[in-house]
């Protein structure tokens, strides 16, 4: 079944109207946020975009695998299901509805989409929304990890001197020149700078807000916008932010436009506390 990568407010209430047992809704915001309001029969899972994966190595990401199986069998996932992940609006979560997207693609799950527009949308729509938290039975859930979604740390190394891979930094501003090491604190790691040979395209830049709702650029616009940095329909890409959050944000508007891309999961979090690793660390 070819899933939507996108879907909107009126298609998501069309199915609640139905209630089809198939679909779930995900809730990616803080525990607070989630109890005040949210979309009806959401659960609430913020650990897809708290968990930070300590390297690349097989042990951690199994750590990581076995970790999100026991969530989702808590929750009463499968894995068969559709699964739709929001969050508040797509600018401001640092991407965590479009990390909760490709982690739950990783694990296994066909069937995923991202609310386009976030809750933001939603209340803007005139949706209905709730404050009861749903009790789902739990049920197994079947792990069918997806190896070659994630770009290790080896892998990253190893293309950093292969001009036909192309090294995507899409974090904010302060972080790609060097004056700030992570989104949440300037010394949050032990290195500040950019992965060598890298190039930047900040991940807001892929987004409009003209409707007051931050949503995905067309094809067209996304292609001009990565031409400008030399990515084309034709490019291998491998992006990376702090977490892999913003860059999964980033690889869900390359994907729609056609390009070839992967996340560097571990991203900047891992990257700059091995000091074995390259950094380029001058200050832009």
């Amino acid at each position: 079944m070819n899933t939507k990568l996108l879907i909107s407010p009126q298609e998501l209430t069309s199915l609640l109207a139905e209630k089809a047992s198939h679909t779930v809704i995900i809730d990616t915001r803080s525990p607070a946020d989630y109890v005040i309001s949210h979309i009806p029969q959401s659960i609430n899972i913020r650990d897809f975009f708290t968990y930070l994966l300590e390297n690349s190595s097989s042990a951690e990401l199994k750590k990581l695998q076995e970790y999100f199986a026991e969530i989702m069998s808590r929750v009463g996932i499968s894995g068969g299901e559709w699964l739709i992940v929001y969050e508040d609006a797509l600018d401001k979560g640092y991407g965590q509805s479009c990390r909760a997207s490709f982690l739950l693609k990783y694990l296994g799950c066909a069937q995923v989409s991202i609310l386009h527009g976030g809750y933001t949308a939603w209340v803007k729509a005139g949706l209905s929304t709730s404050d009861e938290v749903p009790l789902p039975e739990s049920r197994i859930f079947r792990l069918h990890p997806n190896a070659q979604m994630m770009v290790t740390t080896a892998e990253m190394l190893q293309a950093i001197d292969n001009p036909a891979i192309i090294k995507l930094d899409v974090r904010d501003r302060n972080e790609w020149l060097g004056l700030s090491s992570s989104p949440y604190a300037v010394d949050f790691c032990p290195r500040k700078g950019r992965i060598p040979n890298a190039v930047w395209l900040e991940w807001h830049r892929l987004m409009t807000s003209d409707s007051e709702i931050s949503m995905f650029r067309s094809k067209a616009e996304i292609l001009e916008i990565c031409q400008s940095v030399g990515i084309t329909s034709d490019s291998i890409v491998y992006v990376y932010c702090f977490k892999g959050s913003r860059a999964a944000n980033t690889l869900i508007a390359l994907q729609m436009a056609g390009i070839d891309a992967r996340n560097y999961f571990g991203s900047w979090n891992e990257w700059s506390r091995d000091f074995s690793l390259p950094i380029d660390s001058k200050i832009l």
